[in-house]
């Protein structure tokens, strides 16, 4: 309406002062309601024009959303596991801190599966004092073995000295058996040298290793225990936290609720602008919104990111091949919009459906040098009709209470 009422200025109005004081013609006598149109044919046709062309250039460089709101992300509170609720911290809706334990279920299996990790780690412990004491032994055994080893050498040499001398002093028989218990003494050292090294590889290898899968085993066994304290992510507020105790959850059924972190909802709003506006929307592009959480406040926004895909046009693999006629209805253009201004989205409730108007403006393209005339003026004939959009932007913010209010039925 205000645009007809605009261009009527411009084309209606200058054709009737024509009839009216170059032709004149008036009202009431030549011109009539049946010879209105005959006589003011160029201009309520230009008017028509002119409108029809001024609103598809409003709606096409500014573009206009209704289908925007202030999303946020939510955390569904999960245990990783399963089991009996065995006690609740926190009621329906509550704020909570990072960390907080919200529920903790059953924890006696995981508890003694803790306690028996423990004590493989003792007995770990206890193995590797009595390996060292067999290290020692071993040891005490090695000079055993050569103090015998020794006295029967020097026993076989004595008489070995002997036989040279005086050959058939000593019997022959006497030196082979010493000869043999010489052989059976060097075999006790190679044991207990044997018997040293076994226990030496137990205590730097084999128990090392053993000491690290238990505590191992004791790592995981407390990891599995904590996963029974069942904590909040992120400092944020739980809702709709329905468990009690005695409850069984775990991660096929329901969420027990929902974290809602701090701060959510309030630093973007996403808008989806049509398809056509594809070509216009540009990171930068000043934009302003309003919402129904927050009536009558216009907040000065920008553009920050344009999303570069449009959701109706992707698919998964299958079975069955794709045929773009089943897309039930064409998809948007998501925009994320920041607040101009630091807390310009304070006292907007996260979730809150919106209006937003984006602007294009061509400042540096009309201030360029080797940007000629004609263009600089459809551009700032551009950048002016925005003013009307912005119009229309107030007015709905004005009327939406009332719309939502009255006219909806509420």
């Amino acid at each position: 309406m205000f645009e007809l009422m605009f261009c009527s200025l411009l084309t209606i109005l200058p054709d009737y002062l024509f009839r009216r004081y170059v032709q004149g013609k008036r009202f009431g006598k030549e011109i009539t309601f049946f010879s209105i149109w005959y006589e003011l044919r160029w201009g309520i046709t230009g008017c028509l024009m002119l409108t029809v062309s001024l609103i598809t250039m409003i709606f096409y460089f500014h573009p206009s959303t209704t289908s925007a709101a202030l999303y946020f992300r939510t955390v569904p509170i999960l245990p990783e596991g399963s089991g009996r609720v065995a006690e609740v911290n926190v009621g329906f809706s509550e704020p909570v801190k990072k960390g907080e334990v919200l529920f903790r279920l059953d924890s006696s299996k995981q508890e003694a599966a803790l306690e028996t990790a423990k004590r493989k780690v003792a007995e770990v412990d206890a193995s590797f004092t009595t390996a060292q004491a067999d290290v020692t032994k071993s040891e005490a055994q090695i000079q055993e073995a050569r103090a015998a080893h020794q006295q029967a050498k020097d026993e076989l040499d004595v008489k070995s000295d002997l036989q040279r001398r005086n050959p058939g002093i000593v019997p022959q028989r006497d030196i082979e058996k010493l000869q043999v218990l010489v052989d059976q003494r060097q075999a006790g050292i190679d044991a207990a040298t044997a018997a040293k090294q076994s226990s030496v590889l137990r205590v730097s290898t084999l128990l090392p290793a053993e000491k690290a899968s238990a505590e191992a085993a004791l790592a995981q066994a407390q990891v599995d225990l904590d996963k029974t304290f069942i904590r909040a992510g992120v400092d944020g507020r739980v809702e709709q936290f329905l468990v009690r105790v005695g409850d069984v959850v775990n991660q096929l059924m329901r969420p027990a609720g929902v974290l809602i972190p701090e701060g959510a909802g309030q630093q973007s709003l996403q808008a989806g602008f049509g398809q056509i506006e594809a070509q216009v929307m540009k990171e930068g592009m000043v934009a302003e919104a309003t919402c129904i959480s927050k009536p009558w406040v216009i907040i000065p926004m920008v553009v920050t990111t344009v999303q570069d895909y449009i959701a109706a046009g992707q698919f998964r693999t299958g079975e069955q091949l794709i045929d773009p006629q089943n897309i039930a209805r064409p998809g948007t253009i998501l925009v994320f919009l920041e607040p101009l201004y630091k807390g310009g989205l304070e006292g907007v409730t996260a979730g809150s459906s919106c209006i937003v108007n984006a602007y294009t403006g061509n400042h540096e393209e009309i201030v360029a040098k080797e940007t000629s005339t004609g263009r600089k003026i459809v551009l700032h004939v551009i950048d002016g009709v925005g003013l009307v959009h912005a119009l229309l932007l107030r007015i709905q913010a004005l009327l939406l209470p009332i719309k939502t209010l009255v006219l909806s039925g509420h």
